[in-house]
C-alpha cells in the first residue's frame, strides 16, 4: 500500500502539501502529488499534508483528513485573549486535600501530547505518581538527600537554601512537593538528542492544558534535580536504564484562585545586525 492516498475527485492539485512537507517527500506532477524515491523512509508521520489539504484530499495510510480535529475560527484565541490566557497562568503551590480523577488529569496530558518533538519522534513518556502518601515518600527522598549535600557539600547546600528547607520539613512544611495530590514526571530514552527539549516543551504544554480541567501546577525542581543526583530516589521512580528524567510537575486543585497577574520584566532583546 502507498505511503498516501489522493482522492482525485477533490484534489485541486495546488501542491501545498509538497510546499509545506518538512521531509520533502511529496513531489507534484500534472496527475497529482506522488511520494519521492524512498518517501517511507523519510516521512516523520507529523501529519503536515493531511492538515493542510484544503480540499481533504490527502490521506497517509495511517491518517486521514476525518481522523484530524478541524480547527473552528471562532475559537481561535486573538490577541487579547492569548495574552489573558498565557498571563492568568499561576505557579500553584497551595492545593486542596483532594486526589486528581485521573480521566481529568488524562484529557490534559492528552493535550500536552501534541506539544512538537524534534522529527517528530514523540518520544516523551510519563510517569505519574497519584496518591498522596507517595508523593511524600519522593518528598522524603529529596530531603535524604538535602541533609547528605548539607553534610558532605555546605557550599552547595547553603547556595540552594537547603537548610531552611530541611528545618522546615522537619516542622511538618512541605516545600518540595508542597503537599501536592499528583506528581507527574517525563522522562526519555537517552537515544534522542532532542529527549530534554521534547519533555520540557511537553511539560510546558500540560501546565497551559490544566487550568482548562480545573486543576493547577508547579515545577517540581528539587525532585528532578535530586533524582539524577540520589540513587534511593532513582530506584523509587524506576526510571528505566538509558533513560533520564527530565521534568517533574507537582498536580491539584489550587486552593485560592488568583484575581489578577503581576507584572513580569520586559523581553531582553538584541536583534542581529
Amino acid at each position: 500500500m502507498s505511503l498516501f492516498i489522493i482522492d482525485t475527485e477533490r484534489c485541486d492539485k495546488d501542491g501545498i502539501c509538497a510546499i509545506e512537507c518538512p521531509a520533502h517527500i511529496i513531489e507534484m506532477t500534472e496527475d497529482g502529488p506522488v511520494p519521492t524515491v524512498g518517501a517511507e523512509k523519510f516521512c516523520i508521520g507529523c501529519g503536515h499534508c493531511v492538515a493542510i489539504c484544503p480540499k481533504g484530499a490527502f490521506s497517509l495510510r495511517f491518517l486521514s483528513a476525518g481522523q484530524c480535529m478541524p480547527i473552528e475560527k471562532d475559537k481561535l484565541l486573538d490577541a487579547d485573549h492569548t495574552e489573558h490566557f498565557l498571563r492568568s497562568r499561576r505557579s500553584i503551590r497551595r492545593y486542596k486535600n483532594k486526589p486528581v480523577p485521573r480521566e481529568l488529569f488524562e484529557k490534559a496530558l492528552a493535550i500536552s501530547c501534541c506539544a512538537p518533538t524534534g522529527s517528530n519522534r514523540q518520544t516523551v513518556k510519563w510517569l505519574v505518581i497519584d496518591k498522596r502518601a507517595d508523593v511524600q515518600k519522593i518528598a522524603a527522598h529529596v530531603i535524604d538527600w538535602m541533609q547528605y549535600v548539607q553534610k558532605n557539600h555546605p557550599q552547595i547546600a547553603q547556595t540552594l537554601n537547603m537548610e531552611a528547607l530541611i528545618s522546615q520539613w522537619d516542622q511538618g512544611t512541605d516545600r518540595i512537593c508542597r503537599d501536592a495530590p499528583q506528581l507527574v514526571i517525563a522522562y526519555a530514552s537517552d537515544e534522542f538528542g532532542s529527549g530534554a527539549a521534547d519533555c520540557h516543551t511537553a511539560l510546558a504544554y500540560l501546565e497551559l492544558a490544566l487550568p482548562g480541567v480545573g486543576l493547577g501546577s508547579c515545577w517540581a525542581g528539587y525532585v528532578n534535580y535530586a533524582a539524577s543526583q540520589w540513587p534511593a530516589l532513582a530506584k523509587e521512580l524506576k526510571i528505566p536504564e538509558k533513560h533520564s528524567l527530565h521534568g517533574a510537575l507537582m498536580v491539584g486543585f489550587s486552593k485560592f484562585k488568583y484575581p489578577r497577574a503581576p507584572k513580569r520584566n520586559a523581553p531582553d532583546i538584541r536583534y542581529h545586525a
